[in-house]
């Protein structure tokens, strides 16, 4: 009841029950963007239970959802004026596909829940409404045999919700299909380039130091000179990676997201090329540059297999069998030409 999105409370034969609004605050904006941002991410929760949209009742829908916020805030944000009561499962923070993939969204979880909210004293039609992406998860036929709820499958998006529940709890084709348009998968970027740019620096560092050490002339332009390179290689490799991909994802060639990655990194490395230090363009530091960005480039569009729909878990690791030594074959040959340069400038 004292969480900041609570409106108010509303009693039911159970207890209160907290009430909750379907217009988002400024606050709950607030927190959307500092967690695509990547600030507090895995704290972004909301108190697993029963909550009251609107004025609900007994003959209301029950909708079940995550209890990662964005996916309450989604949930909620979709049901402009209506009545509804939202059940959050705890899947510790983790959105609802994700969740349902890890075990934590999952059919005993479900269960609990509903037994733990006492939902049979408040609602009387005996049915509960999951997200579509937590089907992985959760076995309806279970649910139904040890809480006599039947447990249905609403559509992918919250957004249908509207349409969904209007049409008797009956999704059409589209309501079924996941798309991931360029707007979701603009979405992802902040996090990643945060992620990213963090470990970067800690990397560049490394470089500038090392480089002061081994190249000729004062430290400080010795060591600049030097980082120059790898600096642009992993700056590059990051645009590409964790933003050229998921930009261009439906267009680069391959289902790999490795092979997608690689192809993103050339494609950037090739619009930079013209622009690069005469000092880069030297054969052993271009190919130093080049294993660089691409490594990074490829590793970095391996976080996007969550941005498709015919990724699995199998397949996912068959690519890595191969990717990551290739990865690791390009991040060597990145340090090894780095410091073949050194040496021979020496």
């Amino acid at each position: 009841m004292d969480q900041p999105f609570v409106v108010g409370g509303m009693e039911t034969p159970v207890g209160p029950v907290p009430r909750v609004s379907s217009v988002l605050t400024a606050r709950d904006h607030w927190g959307a963007f500092k967690v695509r941002w990547g600030y507090g991410r895995m704290r972004y929760r909301v108190d697993p239970g029963l909550y009251a949209l609107g004025n609900p009742g007994s003959n209301d829908p029950v909708l079940v959802t995550a209890n990662y916020k964005l996916s309450f805030d989604a949930l909620r944000a979709s049901l402009p004026g209506r009545d509804a009561w939202i059940l959050v499962v705890d899947t510790k923070g983790i959105n609802v596909w994700c969740a349902a993939g890890k075990g934590s969204f999952g059919t005993d979880e479900v269960v609990f829940r509903i037994q733990a909210c006492r939902l049979k004293e408040i609602v009387s039609h005996g049915t509960v409404v999951l997200p579509q992406l937590s089907a992985p998860g959760v076995a309806a036929r279970h649910v139904k045999v040890r809480t006599g709820f039947r447990a249905l499958f609403g559509p992918v998006d919250a957004r249908d919700l509207p349409a969904y529940l209007d049409a008797g709890y009956k999704a059409s084709e589209a309501m079924r299909r996941k798309r991931f348009p360029l707007r979701e998968r603009v979405a992802l970027i902040p996090v990643e380039l945060v992620h990213s740019l963090k470990w970067a620096a800690l990397v560049a560092a490394a470089f500038f130091v090392v480089g002061g050490m081994l190249t000729k002339g004062p430290f400080w332009a010795a060591a600049w000179q030097a980082a120059l390179s790898p600096l642009t290689a992993l700056l590059g490799g990051i645009a590409a990676g964790a933003v050229l991909t998921p930009v261009l994802l439906p267009w680069l060639p391959g289902r790999a997201f490795t092979t997608k990655g690689l192809f993103a990194g050339g494609i950037f490395a090739m619009a930079l090329w013209p622009f690069l230090d005469p000092q880069v363009l030297r054969p052993v530091e271009a190919g130093s540059w080049i294993s660089g960005l691409l490594s990074v480039s490829a590793f970095l569009a391996m976080n996007f297999t969550g941005a498709s729909t015919y990724t699995s878990l199998s397949g996912v690791r068959r690519e890595m069998r191969w990717a990551v030594p290739l990865e690791i074959a390009l991040l060597a040959g990145f340090v090894g030409l780095w410091l073949w340069a050194r040496w021979v400038s020496a």
